[in-house]
């Protein structure tokens, strides 16, 4: 790895992967320690990026430039998720969206016969036709960009959503901190800024804050056995089986035996959510 002192500090993550939990942190963190927050949603205005200085840059499908991995001051954290649960998430999150954050959601479509997304998604009489619906559509694009990444990059740190929900004593994050160059008073800062608006820490039922994660309705690892109808799970295989393989979440196509019975629905997301406040996403 190159001797060059980290200055652009990338944050990537992925659609349903911990991206309002990342950005939440990462915005705060660099209002402690006065780095500018750089959003930058369009790989061809890589512009906005200053010159000189640190510098929090983040992209929410991990799209960045690709000259910007050639630059020896870029460092990158990547964040994936077992895309089973991002379908789950994603599905519920996109059927009840009461917001105009996600734009995709809400524009009549022909080629949905003039519904958006949301409202076709809605119509939908069963959880599984649903979850078809989001496999073929925006999960797919999820999927692909989560493939896309140049996993192994020398100045990348990858990890799993599932690691840093479990990351109660912050070593994780730290890890990033270091790796992104902070020192240690700064990494103090940080580590408090991440626990404070983590679910195991600040925004836990019992974390002291008095506040609450209203974007989230659960952030458990694998909840996708007990949750994923059986026959949507077999699409799965037969679509993405080979992508679970090659992101590093199985190893071989067995996992169908690991499923719970699950019961079909018709109305509800399947798991008693009903609020849209509700929709999980620490994603």
């Amino acid at each position: 790895m190159s001797s060059a002192p980290p200055r652009i500090l990338c944050v990537g993550t992925h659609h349903k992967t911990g991206t309002v939990w990342m950005r939440r942190v990462w915005r705060l963190i660099g209002e402690a320690l006065d780095i500018p927050f750089v959003p930058v949603h369009n790989p061809a205005k890589w512009d906005k990026i200053p010159a000189a200085g640190r510098v929090i840059v983040v992209n929410w499908a991990s799209a960045f430039a690709p000259d910007l991995f050639e630059q020896p001051d870029a460092r990158f954290l990547h964040i994936i998720r077992d895309p089973r649960d991002v379908l789950l998430s994603g599905a519920r999150y996109h059927e009840n969206s009461p917001g105009r954050q996600e734009r995709f959601l809400h524009g009549p479509r022909d080629d949905l016969g003039g519904k958006s997304y949301q409202q076709h998604l809605q119509a939908l009489p069963t959880q599984e036709a649903k979850l078809d619906f989001e496999m073929q559509n925006m999960h797919l694009q999820v999927v692909k960009e989560m493939l896309a990444w140049p996993y192994g990059h020398a100045r990348a740190m990858d990890l799993r959503y599932e690691d840093l929900i479990e990351d109660h004593d912050c070593a994780l994050f730290i890890g990033v901190l270091r790796f992104f160059g902070f020192d240690q008073a700064e990494i103090e800062v940080a580590r408090q800024i991440y626990y404070d608006n983590s679910l195991f820490g600040g925004l836990s039922p019992d974390g002291g804050t008095g506040r609450t994660a209203t974007h989230v309705s659960s952030g458990k690892a694998e909840q996708w056995p007990a949750k994923l109808p059986r026959h949507t799970a077999e699409r799965y295989l037969e679509r993405h089986g080979d992508d679970l393989i090659a992101l590093g979440y199985e190893r071989d196509t067995s996992w169908l035996a690991r499923l719970a019975p699950v019961e079909e629905t018709t109305s509800d997301d399947g798991d008693g959510l009903t609020a849209p406040q509700q929709s999980e996403n620490v994603a």
